[in-house]
């Protein structure tokens, strides 16, 4: 859907100096090892799948595999935040904190609905997906709390305003929004971005787990 979508990690990459490959190598070859145990004990389920992102396969799982269950998301990764739902949170390693539906607020200044739709305004440098010029959290808090989600957003432009990142939200366009929902909306995709046959698979895995 966007060509340059997460592109920024690549370029990175490719600008590593050998210092910093060989760490990086070090690194994933010391997590492969920490993944091979975990299958060997065979007490945890372990889900691979070739060019997939774990942000679906968890979408996916919580989508899918939740109702009437208590889960717990294990990553640093704040996008994951888009999963947090009463029974599902999310516990970051790094910070060693927990994001849940009842500690929201200690995390944001903003409701839980909201929060995909002022993502889809303020864009995500980390996947390299752009915002609107001008528009940062606060000027995207009062945008949908003036005209509602993404989708009323859209439906009310071109939006009349003097102010100038009123005009860049114009100039951004209805489409390059919708895209950029379509690209954070982690569980009305997931199961298209995985296909049919790894989803197949989860199943599987899950229903002999669980």
């Amino acid at each position: 859907m966007l060509p340059e979508y997460k592109q920024n990690r690549k370029d990175k990459q490719a600008l590593q100096t050998p210092e910093e490959e060989a760490a990086f190598e070090a690194f994933f070859k010391e997590f492969l090892r920490a993944i091979y145990t975990i299958e060997d004990v065979g007490e945890y389920p372990v889900l691979r799948f070739n060019k997939c992102e774990a942000d679906d396969i968890a979408a996916y799982i919580v989508l899918k595999h939740s109702k009437n269950k208590t889960v717990w998301l294990v990553s640093s990764d704040k996008d994951w935040d888009l999963l947090v739902q009463p029974n599902v949170s999310r516990f970051s390693y790094v910070t060693r904190k927990e994001v849940t539906y009842d500690n929201w607020s200690e995390h944001y200044d903003y409701s839980i609905e909201s929060h995909i739709s002022i993502k889809c305004l303020t864009g995500d440098s980390g996947d390299n997906i752009p915002g609107v010029v001008g528009i940062g959290p606060k000027k995207a808090r009062d945008l949908v709390e003036a005209y509602g989600t993404t989708y009323d957003i859209i439906a009310s432009m071109p939006i009349t305003s003097k102010y100038k990142h009123i005009a860049n939200l114009n100039t951004f366009g209805a489409d390059r929004l919708m895209l950029n929902y379509k690209l954070m909306d982690l569980m009305s995709y997931c199961d298209e971005a995985l296909g049919i046959d790894n989803c197949e698979t989860i199943d599987k895995v899950l229903k002999e787990y669980l």
